[in-house]
């Protein structure tokens, strides 16, 4: 049994921003982000299948949704920029400063900005900046159905932890849940991985990968 009588809960108030080489996350603003975000994403409803939220077939309805999402204290939403401009969110949620666990959440990129060294340091930005403020544990949960969010983890280093059997209704159909988790004994050697994958070393003159991430976390 790890002895914990030094732990405090933490103190801690969600940035307001957070930028790396190739990526930038601001809070979410509905006059600075919505309309740009509703441009960079889909309006079809397979692009926002496992979320909870969406799809948004007009500016109004995506606006609309945003001013709510950018009022929440938990979640907190950041749009997130990168080379095109600000093309998608994620969260961080369920924010227990008692126990030191946070989660990574809600995370919509657009088809521009998924697979791209800035999608990539976006949520690497997100680990770092909860773990450099303390936190125990960063949690990544997904639909046990959505492969591709479950191969993302995986990618980042997260631990594998098993899946809640009917843990939610989402969009009115069962949702069995995938958990995933990063430990703060873990993130050092994570983090040298995450950083190595964004050195621009790693990238050859088209932009190809020379070392994928997983191979780097592996």
């Amino acid at each position: 049994m790890t002895d914990l009588a030094d732990w405090r809960p933490l103190i801690w108030t969600p940035p307001a921003s957070m930028a790396g080489r190739y990526a930038r996350l601001d809070r979410l603003s509905v006059d600075a982000h919505a309309q740009a975000l509703h441009a960079a994403n889909p309006p079809e409803a397979s692009h926002w299948a496992y979320m909870p939220y969406g799809p948004f077939p007009d500016p109004q309805v995506y606006r609309l949704w945003a001013e709510g999402a950018a009022a929440s204290d938990d979640p907190v939403f950041y749009a997130i920029k990168g080379p095109s401009g600000w093309a998608g969110v994620a969260s961080m949620m369920r924010i227990d400063r008692a126990n030191g666990v946070i989660e990574i959440g809600n995370i919509a990129l657009s088809p521009g900005l998924q697979r791209t060294p800035a999608a990539t340091e976006a949520i690497h930005l997100m680990i770092d900046c909860a773990f450099a403020a303390g936190f125990r544990r960063v949690e990544w949960k997904c639909n046990a159905e959505n492969a591709p969010s479950r191969r993302a983890a995986g990618r980042y280093g997260f631990t594998f932890e098993g899946v809640f059997r009917q843990h939610m209704v989402a969009k009115g159909v069962n949702r069995d849940t995938a958990w995933f988790a990063i430990l703060d004994g873990d993130w050092p050697r994570l983090r040298a991985a995450h950083l190595a994958w964004l050195a621009p070393s790693n990238f050859d003159a088209q932009g190809g990968q020379r070392q994928s991430l997983a191979t780097l976390t592996g």
